[in-house]
């Protein structure tokens, strides 16, 4: 039993990270309506500012330049400690007035969305600037134990929940006595009334901005000589710390404090129980404690459907409804076909990888671009795909092309499942829980040696149909030929069969929904079902994506599916337009591996940049063009066809396509009876 006391109490440290995070968070919601996915990747540019002034050198974030600056010795724990806070508090003041200044009005998944574009920056930036070997950061607090039974524990651990827990309470004075705090209180309740009164919204929030990037570089510094300095698994500290808002509300300070000291306590105690009773899992049980919060949480609190006045807007741009799209698709078939049998070595293997991330982007299509539905778990989806196809070919035996459909019939199901919170959640509160369920899949399934077939990876039997290699090759023919005109059936077929779900009365249900869901609720659309048959058709287009990533590597590895590459993607297909099939098309070749990457990389040797130019774009792109880059592939006429590439039926009254607004807002909804070659409106009840 002690030694259960024993690990809890060494969660305190990794909790105090959760709860300073958390309590970050809490802080910039209230004050400007963000909640900041980078909060975790502010933290972790405060560590490395902390780590390097220890060792006498300033980190200088300015590509092109030396990366660290000598400041000619070392700096003490406190001098040093307070110079990376002051840092950290003016990244933040920087990040509000260059982009989330002019998001005021944005919705508020709008801003995430944003958040997640600077996150991607920072990460990128400090793995430009500081490379991947982590400075040694010396101990902060004094080396002592105290005994709990038979095991001892750090003192260090009491140290740093001890001091978030004096910030917390600090917060939550200021915030409740002093003037700074009530116009804070008044700016969130109203910005309008606030103004009113003669107080300045825009300075409260460049403040509290300030003020909660120190408090995050706080977290992140006194962690450091605990945690080893990683981009990844600092920004991962992200996940656990909404949890703590979540059941904070983004509203109460000691709520979210207690609840990630509390997440810290219970994961260091799951991962005890891994390893100590026989019937738990081998992994990923510590991840489980934060989705089980954020998954609980959400469905108590949830609504299956939005309260009046709850409604929100979404900036997402239209989705046009593709027509004539037979000729293109032979015409782009043909031209890709020959590219094929043109290409070999690293060029048609980007081919290859562009065909197959296209597919998975299509997959994003369809659950965030129609219905509404931000998911940032469609690469672990294609991860399910690919070690279900493992398990089918070499354990069951199971032939292609039966394999591959199966796999991606698997990564429905988990679709659906994934796709359960949505029934009572929506918008931002959906995004947190498809995330804090990647990470679990990826611990849970991916990184466990009982399913991913230990360090080389579970194996991928090659495909073959009717006595012909479909398989990827090796040596001067990579890839053969076969394997990407495979890869390109597959490409076309799922890009018709999104364009027929676009056409099709589903596609205007999920329309419907993503514009608003009481709207679509009053025109007679089942909701629920609506998200449910999203959640599965994406999850298997993905899976069909992740059958072909495993076919292509010949096995399935964690590696190929990491969370922040489910991110990085997401962003991809956000830039490129992810409303549209030609969005999703672009995204294959504009991601990470495809085309445009090789390019870059080989040419123009700008290949350590991508993650960088995808964060700056994503940001650029949610505040001036929610359509992406797509938009101006829709202007593209074929000459002597009558054929605009991405065209839609003529609009109404400005709305857009199928009742989405110029906003997204539902100006008018499509009852389920429509004819979509004469559509015909009608103003459900309740819809002004």
């Amino acid at each position: 039993m002690t030694d259960h006391f024993a690990f809890l109490a060494l969660g305190l440290g990794n909790g105090a990270v959760y709860a300073a995070l958390g309590l970050a968070l809490v802080m910039t919601y209230k004050s400007s309506g963000v909640v900041n996915f980078a909060t975790g990747a502010v933290a972790l540019y405060a560590a490395y500012t902390y780590a390097y002034l220890r060792q006498g050198q300033l980190l200088n974030p300015i590509p092109g330049l030396e990366p660290r600056i000598d400041l000619g010795g070392k700096l003490d724990v406190i001098p040093a400690m307070l110079v990376a806070v002051l840092i950290a508090s003016a990244l933040g003041v920087v990040l509000y007035l260059l982009i989330f200044r002019w998001m005021r009005t944005t919705p508020l998944l709008a801003r995430a969305v944003a958040a997640i574009g600077v996150m991607l920056i920072l990460q990128a930036l400090l793995g430009l600037r500081v490379g991947t070997n982590p400075p040694t950061v010396q101990t902060i607090f004094a080396v002592d134990t105290f005994p709990i039974g038979d095991s001892v524990v750090p003192t260090d651990r009491l140290w740093l929940a001890l001091v978030v827990v004096v910030l917390a309470i600090a917060a939550g004075l200021v915030l409740r006595f002093t003037r700074f705090g009530i116009a804070t209180e008044a700016a969130a309740e109203s910005e309008k009334g606030a103004l009113l009164t003669g107080l300045s919204p825009e300075k409260i929030a460049v403040s509290n901005w300030a003020l909660s990037s120190a408090t995050a570089a706080v977290g992140g510094i006194v962690i450091a000589p605990i945690v080893p300095l990683n981009p990844v698994a600092y920004t991962m500290f992200i996940v656990p710390a909404l949890a703590a808002a979540l059941v904070g509300n983004f509203a109460s300070i000691g709520v979210t404090v207690a609840a990630g000291i509390l997440i810290g306590m219970l994961s260091s105690e799951a991962t005890n129980l891994q390893y100590t009773v026989g019937w738990f899992p081998d992994a990923g049980v510590a991840e489980a404690v934060p989705l089980i919060l954020i998954v609980g949480f959400l469905l108590l609190r949830g609504q299956p459907l939005p309260g009046r006045g709850m409604v929100a807007r979404s900036d997402m741009g239209r989705s046009p409804r593709p027509q004539n799209i037979w000729l293109p698709l032979v015409i782009g078939g043909l031209v890709i076909a020959l590219a094929l049998v043109l290409t070999s070595g690293q060029l048609g293997n980007a081919l290859a990888t562009s065909l197959i991330l296209g597919i998975i982007a299509l997959s994003q299509v369809v659950i965030t671009g129609y219905a509404g539905q931000v998911s940032l778990a469609q690469l672990m989806l294609a991860g399910v795909g690919a070690f279900s196809l493992s398990r089918l070919t070499t354990d069951l035996g199971v032939p292609f092309p039966i394999a591959p459909i199966l796999a991606a019939a698997i990564a429905g199901v988990v679709g659906m499942i994934i796709g359960l919170p949505a029934l009572r959640v929506r918008g931002l509160p959906l995004m947190v829980a498809t995330l804090a369920l990647a990470v679990f899949l990826e611990a849970f399934w991916f990184r466990n040696p009982s399913f991913n077939g230990g360090m080389q990876g579970a194996p991928v039997e090659k495909p073959s149909l009717f006595g012909i290699d479909l398989g990827i090759g090796a040596g001067e023919g990579y890839p053969r030929t076969e394997f990407g005109v495979m890869c390109l059936v597959f490409f076309l077929l799922v890009v018709a069969g999104v364009a027929w779900l676009r056409n099709s009365t589903l596609g205007a249900s999920m329309l419907a929904v993503r514009a608003n869901e009481r709207s679509a609720a009053a025109a007679g659309i089942n909701v629920g079902v609506v998200k449910l048959a999203a959640f599965a058709i994406s999850a298997f287009i993905a899976g069909i994506g992740g059958s072909l990533i495993g076919y292509q590597q010949t096995l399935a590895n964690a590696s190929s599916y990491q969370v922040f590459l489910g991110i990085g993607l997401f962003a991809i297909v956000y830039i490129s337009g992810v409303t549209s099939i030609s969005g999703g098309i672009l995204a294959g070749v504009m991601a990470s591996g495809g085309l445009l990457y090789f390019v870059m990389e080989k040419y123009l040797h700008f290949g350590d940049w991508y993650a960088l130019l995808a964060g700056v774009l994503l940001v650029v792109t949610v505040m001036a063009n929610p359509d992406g880059l797509a938009r101006y592939i829709h202007k593209i006429r074929i000459p002597g066809f009558g054929i605009t590439l991405g065209a839609g039926k003529p609009v109404l009254d400005g709305v857009g396509p199928e009742g989405v607004g110029p906003e997204g807002s539902a100006q008018r909804m499509p009852s389920q009876r429509v004819s979509h070659r004469r559509p015909r409106w009608h103003r459900p009840a309740g819809c002004s």
